[in-house]
């Protein structure tokens, strides 16, 4: 059974960066799409980043765009999500999900596997 574990979540100040990393297990981790999505409190779940497993290319929310960046070391099975310049609406908890195909979009339905989730908690 495929499993993502989230971590690096924490506290920080705005202006600050983090960075989460996924594990994932399973054999087909190279050739699927990654992606990160946040949920703040009383929010729906929203699409932060996206990495294809096919060749690489990224696709970013708006709201992230220039100061996050995923990438992926697939000899570790991992996935990462850079986040600088750090915003108190950045606050969520942050889950990355594995892609059914080796490409993905920010729809949830790309999705078919989640993590638990890393809070992540941007104070002013």
């Amino acid at each position: 059974q495929v499993q993502l574990v989230e971590s690096g979540g924490g506290v920080v100040q705005a202006g600050g960066s983090l960075r989460l990393s996924c594990a994932a297990s399973g054999r087909t981790f190279s050739i699927l799409a990654m992606g990160w999505f946040r949920q703040a409190p009383e929010k729906e779940r929203e699409f932060v980043a996206v990495i294809r497993g096919s060749d690489g290319v990224t696709i970013y929310a708006d709201s992230v765009k220039g100061r996050f960046t995923i990438s992926r070391d697939n000899a570790k099975n991992t996935v990462y999500l850079q986040m600088n310049s750090l915003k108190p609406d950045d606050t969520a908890i942050y889950y990355c999900a594995r892609g059914k195909t080796p490409v993905a979009g920010p729809e949830r339905g790309w999705y078919d596997v989640w993590g638990q989730g890393t809070q992540v908690t941007v104070s002013s």
